[in-house]
């Protein structure tokens, strides 16, 4: 048995160990993963070579490299029981803020709630392909992949289309209240959607947990929305809403090319 070390830098939250995961599977030389998310780090116990485990790892574009590869002596290791439980959980908690941000975010006509609804429902995805294809066929994953990838690109190209209809044509100003209200209820439950997926780790490391959440790409955004409904008060313009819900529209469709790969 072998133990090889990645350190993997864009690896911000539970969203990407998913993925990582995902596109791992099926290799057969692999016997665990270890994930260190706050150090950004993902330790591999396999056996024989492991040029297609790199090879896999750098495939994701998560700025991946290797930094150490020894031999181990350790065959045992301690599965999380919860884990299921705890993806259900943060499944449920992604999937419900799709729906208020959605709902709100048309109701108070801001681009930036809608574009974040959707990254909510991107990282909805990334959980469900966990726990639907739990136990399935490496095709099966794929196919749900696939089809989690085409969704997201498609509803982030209405969102772009709406963003160029309300930039050139003569729309009321989003209520800027309730982009500030929803987005730290979003930041709230993203900050614990993140705790529940790391409350494995030892107390120690509660200050490494901390600089996780609010490093984050999903806090960032919560917080820019934020921004940007302040910005639309004190300017009394929808720009700011509308490059907000942009800037998060581009990401979402990263993302969505991300799950994409994994289907190939």
């Amino acid at each position: 048995m072998r133990k090889t070390i990645f350190e993997i830098t864009k690896m911000d939250c539970p969203s990407e160990e998913n993925l990582i995961r995902m596109k791992l599977d099926g290799i057969s030389s692999i016997a665990h993963l270890d994930f260190d998310i706050p150090n950004r780090k993902l330790t591999v116990f396999h056996s024989g070579q492991m040029d297609q485990i790199e090879k896999s790892v750098l495939e994701l574009n998560l700025g991946g490299k290797k930094i150490s590869t020894e031999q181990t002596y350790q065959t045992e290791f301690k599965e999380n029981a919860d884990q299921k439980k705890l993806l259900w959980s943060v499944l449920a908690i992604n999937f419900a803020f799709f729906l208020i941000e959605m709902t709100t975010g048309i109701i108070s006509k801001s681009m930036g709630l809608v574009a974040d609804s959707l990254d909510m429902l991107a990282d909805s995805f990334v959980y469900g392909i966990s726990l639907f294809a739990v136990g399935g066929t490496l095709i099966k994953k794929k196919r749900i992949a696939k089809l989690a990838g085409y969704l997201q690109i498609t509803l982030a190209i209405i969102g772009f289309v709406e963003v160029l209809r309300r930039f050139f044509g003569h729309e009321e100003l989003p209520d800027f209240s309730t982009m500030i209200i929803v987005s730290i209820f979003a930041l709230m439950a993203n900050g614990i959607c993140l705790y529940m997926l790391q409350r494995s780790k030892s107390k120690e490391e509660a200050h490494m947990k901390a600089s996780m959440i609010f490093t984050s790409n999903d806090v960032i955004i919560n917080l820019g929305v934020m921004v940007a409904g302040l910005l639309v008060n004190w300017l009394q313009s929808s720009i700011p809403d509308l490059m907000i819900g942009t800037i998060v529209f581009v990401l979402v469709v990263q993302g969505a090319f991300r799950i994409l790969k994994l289907s190939k």
